[in-house]
């Protein structure tokens, strides 16, 4: 897997590509990338390091791992021009919807096996989120995959230099993608409320985003690093008629856990 190609370049396949060049997972040197517009490709490949490439075709030929990053709309007319150029190739999907089953599907259309040996394409479906930007990404690889043991370790050791890796089956890949991909949207939503509130109070407003974002991430850090149940440490910080506690009464009587409950529940329904 010494050449890495990437079928898009949007915001995730960038903090991917910069993430792997800067860890060292790839040498800039051996990662390409195809996207339709040449503009913006050009000026992410001259930001990051990739090599870009401005032929579908060219970049399948080139690279012998290939990181499905377009649209998912647009992932048939990419198999359609390209298919019969993956044989052999290992093929990481992070287009939401396309699980294995699915490429399998269309791959037996076209008349090419999905299989860890021969002439087959090599499927791995990988959700990822948006702190990969920053190396504090997650990563969910669907347990149902047809690399071979050495090829699924070496990329979960890849993903992993960019956050965490965690493997779910099939059935939860929709719900995890749910909470890891959808979340980080909620709880920007959260920061931003919480800041309007210091700002209300007459903090000024980027102390507020700081001061709101250092709290939601070292709370975060709190629990991961303990493994203390949530309950237990918000039960920590309220002392007994105290004003946390206040507000956490405020909370619930605004219907927080319930809203955040239907919030997964309107992803799942979509």
């Amino acid at each position: 897997m010494s050449r890495l190609g990437f079928i898009g370049m949007g915001n995730m396949a960038q903090a991917i590509a910069d993430g792997f060049i800067r860890s060292n997972v790839y040498e800039a040197g051996d990662v390409y990338a195809y996207a339709p517009n040449s503009e913006k490709l050009d000026a992410n490949a001259s930001r990051i390091g990739f090599n870009p490439v401005h032929s579908l075709k060219e970049l399948v030929n080139t690279a012998d791992t290939l990181i499905m990053a377009c649209k998912p709309y647009q992932i048939e007319d990419v198999l359609d021009e390209t298919t019969a150029l993956m044989k052999e190739k290992v093929l990481i999907s992070i287009a939401l919807g396309w699980n294995h089953d699915r490429y399998v599907e269309e791959f037996s259309k076209r008349k090419v096996p999905v299989s860890g040996t021969g002439d087959g394409v090599r499927i791995q479906f990988v959700m990822p989120n948006t702190p990969a930007q920053i190396g504090e990404g997650v990563f969910l690889f669907e347990e149902t995959t047809s690399l071979t043991d050495t090829e699924r370790m070496q990329m979960m050791d890849a993903f992993a230099k960019l956050g965490i890796v965690r493997t779910l089956p099939s059935k939860l890949m929709g719900i995890g993608g749910a909470i890891t991909g959808c979340g980080p949207a909620f709880i920007d939503l959260y920061i931003e409320a919480m800041a309007d509130a210091a700002v209300k109070y007459g903090i000024p407003r980027q102390t507020a985003y700081e001061l709101v974002s250092a709290t939601v991430s070292g709370s975060a850090q709190l629990q991961l690093k303990t493994g203390t149940h949530p309950g237990v440490l918000k039960d920590a910080v309220c002392s007994p008629g105290g004003s946390t506690i206040r507000g956490v009464a405020a909370l619930e009587e605004a219907g927080m856990r319930d809203a955040c409950i239907k919030a997964i529940d309107a992803v799942m329904s979509y």
